[in-house]
């Protein structure tokens, strides 16, 4: 059942009350500080998992074996062995919703206050700078208040992008100075919950604007990361003042009037330490990385707190980045080599909510062997359809975009490994990303990519993004995958040449002619 439209905004109402307004690009956590957790990372307190009902078993499932094929992305990032009862997909954006769904988080902090005279809990937002101040009533206006009201709680953080400087900076009016560069992330914390997603907190996202959405229940280590994570971050970004204003950190270089290349090496080097901590206190012993070659059942036991019985390591969990500005290519690299190294009968279905691929990736599914089952946004449920002025034409771009690509696979007799599925549903946008992956006689995925990244340019090349790679050889964990991915997939149709001559795929010219030169900015 799809939330009533208002739903959204009575949540927002509740998180940020009385000043309700649209925030957009929010990446926050809500924790109390226990043990390794250095401060409150704010978001929206997430509900229990409810447990799930049995599924069928199949003999078709991956074995231990073949999932040690994926060890090598624990080589870039730190690996964290869970339990697949930990993880659960959200399906709806009323799931999303309802998952989301926290009491006000003015009221949460006063109480905290009262409660003890030095509280310790803490808020943090880290907002996109360009994105989360558009118009006079914005992202930022909205946190003010909590800031003049809660001073030592209370942190927001507005990233700018090192590239938009000088006569550029001058010279772009609102929303076309977001294509230079976003922080694209979207991770929700509360405590030892996390929600890895590509969806915004707005009102569409909570109503009919499809995404992706996990949630990862009680797992502190994976929160205690990206809590470091989202700070480093906020670190090198400019912090709102309670007079609307935004300056760096005392010692921290700025991003658009500082050296770029002092800057993006700072930057670097304060996330990459994040990555390289976590992994180094992996090496050392301090968590289980991943199912060795000799482990045994009894080994393979998750830590948990006490009066909880331990949990069955049969997951892995490897987050990771890309920050191209900063240098840090650890999702570009993982993409790559998963597509390289897919074998032949295995495969591989990849959406994307604007289908935009870059070269690379666009080489690499033509010339690998595995089948692709690729599900795009038809034009009516691009997030730009009806938008005014030149936006209006992006969906035509798109269209033109996939004709094109296509006509390679058509060309290069691929259509039968190949196929690109359109997803429809009226009075819905379309806006979810990631891929499911499918060894070579497996009836279940067992490794997914789920986050911000779009497998496009601005991905690649402009935006910082985060996502899960997910692996594992629990059974209903890989159902509930095959689930999600057969959720979307049922709401398309698989893409011939006639649908290019459909009146609603119709590309002017003038659309044809500028999409090459522009089509790395959207």
């Amino acid at each position: 059942m799809m939330a009533a439209p208002m739903a959204a905004y009575r949540l927002l109402e509740s998180l940020f009350k009385p000043f309700a307004a649209g925030l957009t690009r929010f990446k926050a956590g809500l924790r109390r500080r226990e043990r390794r957790s250095s401060y409150l990372l704010l978001a929206p307190l997430v509900c229990q998992t409810k447990p799930q009902a049995d599924l069928p078993s199949s003999p078709c499932y991956v074995s231990a074996h073949n999932i040690q094929r994926f060890q090598w992305i624990g080589e870039l990032v730190p690996t964290f062995g869970i339990s697949g009862s930990q993880v659960k997909l959200l399906n709806t954006p009323s799931e999303f919703y309802d998952t989301m769904k926290v009491d006000c988080i003015e009221e949460t902090l006063q109480r905290s206050q009262e409660e003890t005279m030095v509280s310790d809990l803490r808020v943090s937002v880290l907002l996109d700078c360009t994105r989360g101040s558009r118009g006079k009533k914005n992202s930022r206006t909205m946190l003010i208040p909590l800031l003049k009201k809660f001073p030592n709680q209370v942190r927001v953080s507005l990233y700018h992008t090192p590239d938009l400087r000088g006569i550029l900076k001058f010279l772009l009016p609102e929303r076309f100075n977001e294509t230079i560069g976003l922080q694209h992330i979207k991770v929700y914390l509360f405590d030892n919950n996390v929600i890895i997603s590509g969806a915004n907190l707005s009102d569409s996202y909570f109503t009919n604007r499809q995404d992706r959405y996990v949630l990862l229940h009680d797992c502190r280590e994976i929160a205690d990361f990206f809590d470091e994570l989202v700070n480093a971050v906020s670190d090198v970004s400019l912090q709102l003042q309670h007079n609307d204003t935004a300056d760096v950190k005392p010692g921290m270089i700025h991003p658009f009037t500082g050296s770029r290349a002092d800057f993006c090496a700072a930057a670097k080097e304060r996330i990459m330490a994040v990555v390289n901590e976590a992994r180094s206190k992996q090496q050392c012993g301090i968590h289980v990385n991943s199912l060795s070659e000799n482990s045994s059942e009894e080994e393979l036991l998750v830590p948990s707190d006490i009066g909880i019985a331990p949990k069955h390591i049969d997951t892995w969990i490897y987050p990771i980045i890309q920050m191209r500005p900063f240098e840090i290519r650890i999702d570009e690299q993982v993409t790559e080599t998963l597509m390289i190294e897919t074998e032949m009968d295995s495969k591989m279905y990849l959406t994307s909510g604007y289908f935009n691929l870059t070269q690379a990736y666009m080489n690499l599914i033509l010339g690998t062997s595995a089948d692709y089952q690729i599900l795009l946004a038809s034009p009516e449920v691009n997030g730009f359809f009806g938008a005014k002025g030149v936006a209006g034409a992006i969906p035509s771009a798109y269209v033109y975009i996939a004709r094109q690509f296509y006509s390679r696979v058509y060309q290069s007799g691929l259509q039968d490994r190949i196929r690109l599925h359109e997803y429809f549903r009226k009075d819905w946008t379309f806006h979810a990303k990631g891929l499911w992956y499918y060894l070579s006689g497996s009836k279940w995925p067992c490794l997914t990519l789920i986050g911000s990244p779009n497998f496009g340019y601005r991905s690649v090349h402009r935006d910082l993004e985060a996502q899960l790679a997910i692996v594992t050889e629990n059974l209903k964990l890989q159902q509930q995958l095959q689930q999600e991915q057969e959720h979307l997939y049922c709401l398309s149709s698989e893409v011939l040449t006639t649908t290019f001559d459909q009146p609603n795929r119709h590309v002017k010219l003038w659309v044809k002619l500028v999409t090459p030169l522009i089509k790395n900015f959207f």
